[in-house]
């Protein structure tokens, strides 16, 4: 699993940050998620295909984290996309795109397919053999969503030492690696555990932004490897956090500890602090295991 941070500022773009945009890759998919302006542009600077991205995931309809969606697309209709797009977001987000496309007389010549969310509870909005993607319900001035992307378990591993020792038939690994045990023609059962080794851990990531403090979702993203967390103020600015439904490194920090993740990734900064430091000082008087996002940085797990 690889975490590339396209974007990790709040408002507005300046010359050398980006609004939020991050593109996941999990299991063979490329994942993109929220889409600031500047997101096919950084896109092309880290040299991400994304003509392989088919899944985009919109957290909300503030401009900093989709105006750079309506470029993308039609970029990829410039490009001669023919595969389908699938587009997971607020409701609404439907008739902004398809508003844009009409009055620029540039439909795709690809199928674009929206899911238009509504749900105040997670749901399922994504799942396929090697992955499962839910929304994670946040508080925000608007209708907002986090992610939680999870991967599913791989078959287990064929223990060839132990399948010989036994004179298995190849005609048996398949119903072996699915977990069966197997019978011998003596009559004696082999247990599965003797035969295989356990998968690999699977591994999982939430992204929460933008949100205010929100203890509810810590059950859901209990235990993930890795939190992206908004942290768009420091606690000297603590009281604007009511008024703007966001979050401070601190409160950021608590849910991680509360929720026992893996990793903290702190992002989506003020930019009116000198010192992204701060952030990460400030985090770990509450939680040790914090790294801060920055454009163009790379987390893998």
């Amino acid at each position: 699993m690889k975490l590339t941070i396209l974007g990790c500022y709040a408002a507005t773009p300046r010359t050398l940050t980006n609004p939020t945009s991050q593109l996941l890759e999990i299991r063979n998919h490329m994942f993109l998620i929220d889409c600031g302006e500047g997101t096919q542009v950084q896109l092309r600077k880290h040299k991400l295909k994304f003509s392989r991205i088919s899944h985009i995931f919109i957290s909300h309809l503030h401009g900093d984290h989709f105006f750079g969606l309506p470029g993308l697309i039609s970029t990829l209709r410039l490009l001669g996309r023919e595969k389908e797009l699938h587009i997971y977001g607020p409701k609404g987000i439907k008739e902004a795109i398809t508003l844009l496309l009409k009055l620029g007389d540039s439909w795709t010549n690809y199928p674009l397919c929206f899911h238009e969310l509504t749900s105040k509870k997670a749901e399922v909005v994504f799942e396929d053999e090697n992955v499962i993607a839910e929304t994670i319900p946040l508080n925000h001035r608007v209708y907002t969503n986090g992610f939680l992307f999870k991967e599913k378990p791989t078959q287990r591993g064929l223990n060839i030492e132990a399948v010989k020792t036994y004179e298995i038939d190849k005609s048996q690994f398949r119903n072996i690696k699915n977990g069966k045990d197997v019978k011998l023609d003596n009559g004696q059962v082999i247990k599965n555990t003797l035969l295989t080794f356990d998968p690999p851990k699977t591994k999982s990531y939430a992204f929460c932004s933008d949100t205010a403090y929100k203890e509810d979702i810590i059950p859901q993203i209990r235990g993930v490897d890795l939190l992206y967390h908004e942290s768009t103020f420091l606690d000297s600015e603590s009281h604007l956090c009511k008024k703007t439904k966001h979050t401070t490194a601190k409160q950021a920090a608590q849910i991680a500890k509360n929720a026992n993740v893996g990793k903290l990734i702190l992002g989506h900064y003020s930019t009116r602090y000198k010192s992204l430091d701060l952030f990460k000082e400030e985090a770990q008087e509450v939680f040790k295991t914090v790294e801060l996002a920055d454009d163009g940085k790379v987390f893998e797990i």
